[in-house]
């Protein structure tokens, strides 16, 4: 008699993935951190990032060995199915380099395009956001939701950028922070996500994110309520793109603003 073989879980895998690599993480604050600059000033990768990509990798193969993997250090390894990983090992690099514990693990798990699950860990947080597409998401165990704040005057937003890029994302940054009562910077965008899919921030935006800083927070804020889009309106892709992400008073708010922004900088001749 043959028996059938129990289809791995990916969240299940993804969970264990993401504390084996959130392990190594706290592991590297204890001790020197090799730090080497990527192409860009002002990204960087270190020794830990490294490590936590390969624990990440061989954990997720061992279950699904046929599935592709897209990964922020090592870039796409191609597989035989329509299944596929997209990981950022440190999300967060800058900030982990530093000591400064906001950084997390990211992982996000698609079948033929769509995101089915989704997993980001913040290991000296101490705390983790799991989603599954059509069960909702869930902090450190508990269903979560996005925030029900509507009025303007009471949303705490968030927004990143490169230091290169400053000049052309200061006006977004003007433009939000003359109206609601905070933004926030803090270096992760998918931790950011989790924060907005949490109820923590109101809103995010961010003009220039690859597709490693955002899948799995796309999940995270579509399963809790929340709107998702790129800087035009349109549904927001696993892909480098813009992002803007919020309940849904407040995405409503924050997308015209950006519109608004945008469109002024093409007037004047900047975009």
């Amino acid at each position: 008699m043959t028996v059938a073989r129990t289809r791995p879980d990916p969240l299940n895998a993804m969970l264990d993935a993401a504390r084996i690599a959130g392990a190594i993480a706290l592991d590297g604050l204890r001790r020197p951190r090799e730090i080497a600059e990527k192409a860009r000033r002002a990204d960087i990768v270190t020794d830990t990032d490294r490590a936590s990509e390969a624990a990440i990798l061989a954990r997720l193969r061992a279950d699904f060995p046929a599935a592709t993997m897209l990964t922020e250090e090592t870039g796409n390894h191609r597989g035989s199915s329509d299944e596929r990983f997209v990981i950022d090992p440190i999300d967060g690099t800058t900030n982990f380099a530093h000591g400064y514990p906001m950084f997390c693990i990211s992982i996000a798990y698609e079948r033929a395009g769509e995101l089915v699950a989704a997993a980001i860990h913040a290991p000296a947080l101490g705390e983790t956001f799991v989603a599954e597409r059509g069960a909702g998401a869930r902090f450190n165990d508990a269903a979560m939701r996005v925030s029900s704040i509507a009025a303007l005057g009471d949303a705490l937003t968030c927004t990143g950028f490169h230091p290169a890029d400053f000049d052309r994302n200061a006006p977004y940054f003007r433009a939000v922070s003359n109206r609601a009562q905070a933004v926030r910077r803090d270096g992760s965008a998918a931790l950011d996500l989790a924060y907005v899919a949490c109820g923590r921030f109101e809103a995010f935006w961010e003009l220039r994110l690859a597709p490693w800083d955002i899948a799995a927070g796309i999940l995270l804020i579509l399963e809790a309520g929340g709107i998702v889009t790129d800087r035009k309106g349109d549904p927001c892709p696993v892909d480098h793109t813009s992002v803007v992400a919020g309940n849904p008073a407040m995405h409503a708010w924050l997308i015209d603003r950006v519109r608004d922004v945008s469109l002024d900088r093409v007037e004047n001749g900047h975009d």
